[in-house]
């Protein structure tokens, strides 16, 4: 459980990472190469987030009707 609450975590740091990245994205301050080096780096938390995702979705189980737990 501690496990999954630490996937839990770091999935949510790893959005508000992503949020900020977004906004800084649109603000018209940024200029085209910080646009590009966000861009880069937004792509690589959102990797980071498909593998937390996967790893979350590989340890959901579910309770069959004789009461068993069984994997997804």
């Amino acid at each position: 459980m501690a496990a999954a609450k630490k996937e839990k975590s770091g999935l949510e740091d790893n959005f508000a990472k992503l949020e900020d990245t977004i906004n800084k994205l649109e603000s018209e301050d940024t200029s085209l190469e910080e646009a590009f080096a966000l861009y880069a780096g937004g792509m690589e938390i959102l990797r980071q987030c498909n593998e937390q995702i996967d790893k979350v979705e590989k340890k959901v189980l579910k309770l069959s009707e004789n009461g068993t737990l069984e994997e997804l």
